[in-house]
């Protein structure tokens, strides 16, 4: 099918559709970390049944991303981003509504599935939209600041949904954006596919998805409670699933993702890059609410304007990358963007109950800003090595380097925390369920007499901040380690400065 043309002014419009998606999935990503506290409160979730809620969505997505970009370059990436916004949309209400930790944990799984059409659709439209590389440059820094502003959005918004409705409602507010996404979407967006696009291969799929999610749950079972047959297993039979679908793609004629996209070291370079920032940065980022929260006593709406500085970096960064990428290189923008990130976590190991924001608030802008430019011209980089035909499943391998980062960061990184917590010595009486999770930890406290509630709230407390400090190290060494690992490898790397 012949692809449809489309102005210069409507490319602009039609870019501003996928920013709406992107807001979507950034959002939500968001609004769960504030509103851990209120769900840990209402659903009681154990230790390890807190963390799933956090990673279930991260392993789905990351198991069927390239599964998903492939599926948008066969039946037209448009198609498929407005089937997974609707069903985003949808599957949110599932997600307001929970009322176990196990339903909760299945409704964020399900929205991982809708999620895993919508990322690699936005990249591969975008590279379908703008053929000049400056504009594509320009379009993907909008992109990554549309994720930003969601990330600076999310908590002020559901901060004040928190203050007013239950934690629930936070997930509601990814309704009005899929309606307006899904209407303007179907006038304003041109359809794109592969015009050869073979089979979509469901021996492939399956396997793809059972290699990764087998294979990320043993190294989070691992990560959490050490040695055991059953994650063991799970590992095993993920590594088969993998080998297989290499195997498998190799073999055929017309494979659900081309192999030969990593013989390119910029390709190559630039996701493993991807991958290791995600994983030192998440499992951080998604204890920092509930550390501003019950730790510190902020208010949701508190704790959102309080994370703000982390967007404002990023959104900035990323509408410069592309520029200052073309002025120096692209290694010297990815490897700084990094370093500087490690630098920032590095400064928060030094904190505790009583840490002040200007320490924070000046972290977290080092942060936006590193991840604003590393993310952006990593994005650009891969995009810019595949043809444009194949620029979803391209965007699904970049996309499933994030989400597996994410799932693997809040696994091992949340360990850490959750590990470091639970060795606390409360007073006497402390039930089970407050070495549990902090959360489980304020619930109990409110069942003891005050001198007791307080000197266990101050324990725990205490515990959640040096586990967070640590991971804040762990994670400083990760990044460190990856900008000059990116130094090397993306050597020679540029931009097209072609007009």
């Amino acid at each position: 099918m012949k692809q449809q043309a489309i102005t210069r002014p409507r490319r602009w419009l039609a870019l501003g559709v996928l920013v709406l998606a992107v807001l979507l999935v950034a959002v939500d990503a968001t609004v769960l970390g504030l509103a851990t506290p209120f769900l840990s409160e209402d659903l009681k979730p154990s230790g390890t049944q807190l963390l799933w809620i956090g990673d279930a969505y991260s392993f789905v997505l990351a198991g069927l991303l390239v599964s998903m970009g492939s599926l948008g370059d066969r039946i037209g990436r448009k198609r498929i981003l407005l089937i997974g916004a609707t069903a985003f949309g949808a599957i949110s209400v599932l997600n307001a509504y929970a009322n176990s930790a196990e339903l909760m944990i299945v409704a964020r799984a399900l929205l991982g599935v809708a999620g895993a059409t919508l990322m690699p659709a936005t990249l591969a439209l975008i590279r379908n939209l703008f053929h000049n590389p400056r504009e594509r440059s320009v379009a993907i820094g909008i992109w990554g600041a549309a994720a930003s502003a969601g990330m600076a959005i999310g908590p002020i918004v559901g901060g004040v949904l928190l203050e007013n409705f239950w934690w629930g409602s936070v997930f509601l507010i990814n309704l009005p954006v899929m309606a307006v996404l899904v209407v303007v979407g179907a006038r304003l967006l041109p359809e794109s596919r592969n015009p050869q696009p073979g089979p979509w291969d469901l021996i492939s799929v399956v396997l793809s998805m059972v290699g990764m999610i087998g294979s990320v749950y043993a190294i989070k079972e691992f990560a959490a409670h050490g040695f055991d047959w059953i994650p063991l297993a799970s590992g095993v039979v993920g590594a088969i699933a993998l080998y297989g679908f290499v195997r498998r793609q190799r073999r055929l004629p017309i494979p659900l993702l081309d192999l030969r996209l990593f013989r390119s070291r910029g390709f190559s370079s630039a996701v493993l890059a991807d991958l290791l920032t995600i994983l030192g940065l998440s499992g951080l980022i998604f204890f920092l609410s509930q550390y501003l929260q019950l730790v510190q006593g902020r208010r949701p709406i508190e704790a959102g304007l309080a994370e703000l500085p982390a967007a404002i970096g990023a959104i900035a960064a990323g509408l410069l990358a592309g520029r200052v990428a073309r002025r120096f290189s692209v290694r010297a923008v990815v490897a700084g963007g990094l370093a500087a990130i490690g630098l920032a976590l590095a400064a928060l190991t030094t904190i505790s109950q009583d840490t002040g924001y200007p320490l924070l608030g000046a972290a977290l802008l080092v942060v936006g800003a590193g991840a604003g430019f590393s993310f952006t011209v990593t994005a650009d980089v891969i995009l810019a090595a595949v043809p444009k035909e194949e620029a979803g499943a391209a965007s699904a391998v970049s996309e499933t380097a994030y989400e597996l980062g994410a799932a693997l960061g809040i696994a091992l990184l949340g360990s850490i925390v959750t590990g470091v917590y639970r060795d606390f010595t409360g007073p006497a009486g402390t039930p089970a369920a407050a070495h549990e999770s902090l959360g489980g930890a304020v619930e109990a406290a409110a069942q003891l007499p005050p001198e007791a509630a307080a000197q266990l709230l101050d324990a725990a407390r205490d515990s959640f901040a040096h586990g967070v400090s640590i991971a804040a190290g762990v994670g400083a060494a990760v990044l460190l380690i990856t900008a000059v690992v990116a130094w090397f490898l993306l050597r020679g790397q540029v931009l097209s400065t072609e007009r």
